[in-house]
């Protein structure tokens, strides 16, 4: 079963991101959804990984955009999108501007989130709603991220770790 790894606002965070490969092997990633502010354009090769499909929004603190959408293969795009997956629509924003209207419009199986650095994990109807919180761990203490099945629309959230503060 094909699962999908959510994250957002890493914001540079290395030593969190060294601990990426490790989430991708043990749950079988294939897809993972970035919600923006990654920051630089050096955090994108911690995020790619072969065999697993990657895509991005930029965030309100990304900088050297255009060498971050160079550096993604153009998959780091300006946000808000819409993904077509053989499980539905996904719609992947980084600040929850139009969430409410995502969520009601009728047109999405899924929306991803970022900026608030909350977690928020909820069903809305048949629409999985998902903010993985922040991945950075800088204003929480706590890094996480969310693993999907989107068959099931199953979540399970991960704390991988905690920073300094």
């Amino acid at each position: 079963m094909e699962k999908w790894l959510v994250i957002s606002d890493t914001h540079d965070n290395i030593p969190m991101l060294k601990k990426l490969p490790e989430i991708i092997q043990k749950y079988d990633i294939r897809r993972i959804f970035h919600a923006g502010d990654f920051i630089a354009p050096f955090v994108i090769p911690y995020l790619m990984f072969e065999g697993v499909e990657f895509i991005g929004v930029y965030g309100n603190n990304d900088g050297e955009r255009l060498f971050m959408r160079d550096k993604s293969e153009g998959r780091v795009k300006v946000g808000p999108i819409e993904i077509q997956t053989e499980y539905g629509k996904v719609f992947l924003m980084h600040e929850p501007y139009s969430l409410d209207a995502a969520i009601n419009s009728g047109l999405y199986d899924f929306v991803f989130y970022g900026h608030t650095h909350k977690v928020d994990i909820r069903k809305e109807g048949d629409v999985l709603v998902v903010n993985p919180g922040e991945y950075c761990g800088y204003l929480t203490g706590v890094s996480t991220v969310v693993v999907v099945d989107p068959g099931s629309k199953e979540v399970e959230l991960i704390e991988v770790g905690y920073v300094d503060r």
